[in-house]
Parts: C-alpha cells; structure tokens; sequence
C-alpha cells in the first residue's frame, strides 16, 4: 500500500524534481575556484607509507585495475578493453543513458543488479591508481585515470543514466573525486583538473537537490549530508557553498543524534554499517577542523572495539553491502581495524590497533604524524549493550556475541530475523558463525535466505521468519524481543533475553563458564495448543566432524554437543563478502510436539572439556566434572 506524504514532503518533492529537470536540459556550470587545503600534504603521506606492505598492496591491486580487473564484492570483475560504465556484467544487462528518473534501477530483470553496477561507479578504484601513482612515481597509474575518466564523462552526461539514480552512489563518487583532486593536483592534466571540478560542483548541484530525506534518512542520508558538506568545505568560493556547508553540517548534527544509540551503536542493527557510518562522522569531523561530537565518536568506537573482540574482526550481524568508505580492498571482517585506529589517533584515546592499522585511512585523513607505536592492547571485558540489543562476552581469545535487540527502525531494512542468535570465536578460529548477506534484489530467493531465522544459531518455530520480508528491505510483524537478566564477572556470564512472535515466546539462557571455556544454552518455546515443530539451528564457523552420536568437534578446538537426534546437514550457506557465497554445515535438533518445548546444547571453545548435557521431564540439565547445572536456577 503506497505511503501517506504530507504536503511538506510533497513540496520537496515538486521542488526536486523541477530542479532536476532544469538541469538536465542545462547541467550547471562551475566558477574556477581552486581547492582548500583540508586534507594532509599528499607527498608526505606517500614518502611516510612508501616501502610498506600495505604499499605493496596498493601497486598489485592497482596493476589488476590497470588491465580493467576490478576487486569488487568478493570477485573480480573483468570489464575488458573498453568499460561499459551502465552495464551490469553479471547478467549483461546494460540501461541506457536517459534521463535518471526513468531507468527501473530496481528491477534486475531491466536494469541487471544496480549494486554491481554502483560499485565500480563509486570509483573509489580510482583513488587507488592515485595512491599507486604517489607510491611509485610512474606516470602510467596517472594516465589510466584520465583515459577511465573520459571514458565515463562520455557514456554519463549529467542527470543521465543509472548511476544518477542513487544521491549516495553520486556521494560515493563525489568524495572518489575529492580524493583525486587532492591526491593529483600535480600530476593529473589540467584539462582533467577541471572537469574534475565542474564535475564536483555538478554533484554538488546534484546531492543539493537530492538529499535522501523522506526516501532513506538513513547511512544514505548521512553520507549524502557528508559529500555535499565536504564539497563546499573544500570549495567554499562558489556562491553555492556557504548553502551546503550549512546544509551538511545540520543534517551530519542531525543524524548524529537520530541514528547513534546511547550506548554508541548505529540504529539500524548491522554491525558492518555501524562501521560505515563511524567513517563517515569521522571524515566529516576532520573536515569540521573541530570536533563537532566527541563523546559520540567516543562511544561508536568503544562499541566497535567491543563488537570486533580480542581477534579484532567484526562479525556481520544483520546487513552487508560490501563496501567501504575509503579504501574498499583487503578482508572484509577486518575493515573495522583502520577504522578504529584512525579514531585511536584522532580522538587521542587507546583503542586497540597496531602500526599497520594506520596506513589504510588514518594517514591519509589526519596526515604522517598519526603514525608511530600504538598503545598496548588492554583484555577486553564482558558488556551488555542494552539500548541496542547487543551483548558481547569475552573471556581471553574467546569472544561470543548474541543478539538481544529487536530489528532497526521504520522498516528495518537491514536487519535480519537472528534474534537471539549467537556467534563464537576463539582467537582466529570461529566456531559458530553468522550466515551474512549475499544479495539485495539480484535474486529474492537468496535474499529472504540468507536474512531469514534459518541461517542464524537460534530457533525457528514451524520452519518460519521471527517477521515476514514483506520485499527486499522491509519487515512485517516484527518480534518483541527484551532482556530479562545479564550478569558479568571473572569466572561466568550469564544472559537471560526472550523473543515473542506469532503468537510464541522463545526464551534462550545462556551461561559462560570462563574458566572451563564452555557455553551452555537452553532453550525454551511456549506457545499456542497443538503440535509444534521447532528447529534448534547451529552454523558452523569452521569444518566439523561427527566425534560419536550428538557430538561435533568444530575446527581445532570447537566442540558442539547436542542431546538426541540431530540433522548433520551440508545445505548450510555462508556469504563471507557480499556477493560470494559457499557451502557450509549446519547442525539442525528439531523436536515436534506440544509446547512447551525445552532444548539444550553446550559449546566448548577448548579442546578436553568432559561435559553432558540430559532433556527430561525437569528440563534441561548439564553434567560438568561431577556436577549438575539447571539454567532455571540462574
């Protein structure tokens, strides 16, 4: 059923799209105005990061790009000789440059994947070819700029075509262009400089006009408000700028407020955007020259930091997309590292993060003197992030998050149906799993899959979502989900938390014995009269073996024990990287039968631990070195 708009909304709209007519009969034009010096001197970061291994990696990667190979969503796309800038090359389904308003970027059947075309449109490869031409001092990285840039002014002309359809892949692209004025001021030609800037200020134009504000006031929003603050910031002589640094500046203060949690987490409950929007705030507070908002950043990263654990890789909670707001290369689950290493630094406060941390953004957004030693890493400690839902145990290298919240706002795009779910880590190894993402809209099928409660160490009751996918970003009949106990200290964790959907409540216990590197979990769901199937699943992060009947070693050390029958099953799937997808294990005990219906299972991160677990009439009981522990008595 099609949204109410107010006459407000409606207003805006009107004045958008007049807007943008008039500007695709007449693109706007920009006053020659050179650029601010915002950022640290390029030639000093490239002479600081040079003869790294990070360097390194910049000139391989960059040597694929120049033979139009690009590291994109887990693959690599081969665009051939002459790139097709609006086509999709997975389905060979190519749009064509009209007007924006009427391309059906959202229907993969006529327009192909909008993502995989997006993502080569960030150029954000671009940037890299720049860093790889400041590395090595060859002219050829300089070269391939101009000519891919050509290439695109051509097949893209302003307000035509795909890639003008989304304002934040306009941002993306802009900030891309940015960084390339900055970082080739000197070795980009002249002619290219300024249509750089013309074009700078036709996205500016653009972002102006176009702001997501009724359509995703969301991370599109925020890095919308953050492209066009940054534009007038680093142009603030043309007659527009003053407008948009104002602009930005309160929308960025805005969201700030609206899509920041107390406890410092990003509202729409994935832990891959929370990273996204805290690049996007710190970027837009160095450009600020002051720090609009110290304590929000503080808490951002304090939750990064927590979420990450003492491996220091972000386990993907809810949506992603695969990308990146600077420097889109390298494993994906250990993005958070330069992000929380160029909070370290900026912010002046021991975030846990070592030297080669600083070389993929810190040094390019706050110059050479951020390098040096790092502080020593601090042991983590067990929290609860009880406005956001999020409770992260840690005891040494082992690390186990769950997921205690409700989905995020308005529709919740990007959450996903894991109430309750866990993930475990010990050191490098994980033993538990999330399933992550894989597609937005190339194949619906996949996408309701991978979102689904299925693909999440919880329970699924009748083989059905906790809320129903009403399309590829939305939820119907969201769960009420709410922590009844959480207790933390030396020797054990403890979490209480319930979930009630469709008429049924599943209420998961969960005990952390540290010393002994055990979890233990019960399970309980009541409901309605009747038969009831309900499905215990359990992902599993690394291979696993059949020890003897209901135990399961996991990778090296992991070990799953489960009473009665449970389903060995290799039709799990996994999406380590949006895009990329593989199979996987999943352990699945189903019981049938009235409610209610009581499971359990217990989980050791240490090899040699001796441990039972018994279903009877009492409930669920453990049997641990000779003695007995019952959930209930917690």
């Amino acid at each position: 059923m099609p949204r109410w708009r107010s006459p407000r909304e409606l207003l805006f709209r009107l004045r958008q799209e007049g807007f943008n007519f008039i500007y695709f009969m007449r693109p706007p034009t920009a006053p020659v105005v050179e650029m601010e010096a915002l950022l640290p001197p390029s030639k000093d970061v490239a002479d600081a990061v040079r003869n790294t291994a990070y360097a390194d990696e910049v000139c391989r990667i960059a040597d694929q790009v120049m033979g139009h190979r690009f590291p994109l969503l887990g693959g690599t796309l081969d665009a051939g000789k002459e790139i097709h800038w609006r086509k999709d090359h997975q389905s060979g389904i190519e749009t064509k440059a009209a007007y924006f308003r009427l391309i059906p970027y959202l229907d993969a059947s006529r327009a192909g994947d909008h993502k995989n075309i997006w993502e080569l449109n960030r150029h954000q490869h671009l940037v890299l070819l720049a860093q790889a031409g400041l590395l090595s001092g060859e002219k050829r990285y300089w070269r391939e700029i101009e000519q891919q840039l050509e290439s695109w002014w051509a097949e893209n002309p302003h307000g035509r075509g795909i890639n003008w359809c989304s304002a934040l892949e306009v941002a993306f692209r802009a900030l891309s262009w940015i960084w390339l004025m900055h970082l080739g001021r000197v070795h980009l030609e002249d002619a290219v400089l300024r249509r750089l800037r013309v074009g700078l200020f036709q996205h500016g134009c653009h972002l102006a006009r176009n702001l997501s504000i009724y359509f995703s006031p969301n991370t599109h929003l925020l890095g919308e408000a953050v492209a066009l603050h940054a534009i007038g910031a680093l142009w603030p002589g043309w007659p527009e700028s003053a407008q948009w640094v104002q602009t930005g500046r309160r929308i960025v203060a805005e969201q700030m407020v609206l899509q920041v949690g107390e406890d410092g987490a990003h509202f729409e409950q994935s832990t891959y955007y929370h990273v996204y929007a805290l690049d996007m705030f710190l970027f837009h507070a160095k450009l600020c020259g002051s720090n609009p908002y110290p304590m929000h950043l503080k808490k951002m990263a304090e939750y990064l930091e927590s979420i990450m654990g003492p491996a220091r890789r972000l386990t993907f909670f809810g949506d992603d997309d695969g990308g990146r707001f600077f420097y889109p290369y390298g494993r994906h689950d250990e993005y958070g590292r330069a992000t929380l290493a160029a909070c370290s630094r900026y912010l002046k406060l021991d975030f846990a993060h070592e030297s080669e941390d600083l070389l993929p953004h810190a040094v390019w957004l706050l110059g050479k003197g951020v390098l040096g030693h790092p502080p020593p890493m601090a042991p983590q400690k067990s929290r609860l992030f009880a406005k956001t839902g999020m409770a992260s145990l840690v005891s040494g290298d082992a690390h186990l998050l769950m997921d205690v919240g409700g989905f995020g706002p308005w529709k919740a795009g990007h959450s996903h149906a894991d109430a309750l779910s866990i993930t475990l880590r010990q050191g490098q190894e994980e033993i538990l799993a999330d399933s992550g993402t894989y597609t937005y809209v190339g194949d619906v099928k996949m996408r309701d899959l991978f979102r689904g409660t299925g693909a999440h160490n919880t329970v699924r009751i009748e083989g059905l979502d906790q809320a129903n996918a009403a399309d590829a970003f939305s939820w119907l009949g969201r769960p009420e989900v709410k922590v009844l106990k959480f207790s933390t200290g030396d020797e054990e964790d403890f979490v209480d938390a319930e979930c009630s959907y469709r008429g049924f409540q599943h209420r998961r216990k969960l005990l952390f014995l540290k010393r002994e590197g055990l979890v233990l979990v019960v399970d309980r769901v009541t409901g309605p009269a009747g038969d009831h199937l309900v499905e215990q699943c359990w992902h599993a992060g690394e291979h696993v073996e059949l020890v003897h009947p209901g135990v399961y070693r996991v990778g090296t050390s992991g070990q799953v024990q489960l009473p009665g029958e449970t389903e060995f099953a290799f039709d799990g799937l996994r999406s380590r990287v949006f895009g990329e997808m593989e199979h996987s294990v999943v352990l699945r005990v189903k019981r049938k039968g009235p409610l209610p219906i009581e499971m359990g299972a217990a989980i050791s991160y240490r090899a040699g631990v001796q441990i039972s677990v018994v279903e009877g009439a009492g409930g669920v009981v453990f049997h641990l070195n000779g003695k007995v522990i019952q959930l209930g008595n917690y």
